[in-house]
């Protein structure tokens, strides 16, 4: 497993939203969810991201067939490479979990949450 740690663990620390891209036959799914949500969850040692799921249906088929999921975060409060602004693209396998200690974490900490959308980081990556 990989670490998010150095620019992107300090681009996490400041993101306001976090996009997810799974895969269906049809290509790729995007939806997205609040930076603070991701760290009210906290990232598990670095290696793993825990983010309340509400809905999410599309995305949990998509991860049942193929579990390979992207995020992508942003800062323009983190120095980029060219100027202000710094991305990250965070890879991993992740799955959607209503039962267990992530998805009654969800739960506990957001009444509208149905689990919690666990994934497994393999691969950071800077961007921009």
């Amino acid at each position: 497993m990989a670490k998010i740690e150095g620019k992107c663990k300090e681009v996490m620390d400041k993101t306001e939203w976090v996009a997810i891209v799974t895969c269906s036959d049809n290509g790729p799914h995007v939806v997205a969810t609040w930076g603070d949500y991701v760290r009210d969850m906290s990232v598990k040692g670095e290696e793993v991201v825990i983010i309340p799921a509400g809905h999410y249906n599309i995305t949990e088929e998509n991860l049942k067939k193929n579990n390979r999921v992207e995020l992508l975060i942003a800062s323009k409060q983190v120095q980029g490479n060219y100027g202000p602004g710094q991305g990250c693209c965070i890879s991993g396998k992740g799955e959607l979990q209503t039962s267990g200690k992530f998805a009654e974490m969800a739960k506990e900490k957001f009444p509208w949450a149905r689990g919690a959308l666990v994934i497994k980081v393999k691969e950071v990556s800077t961007q921009l």
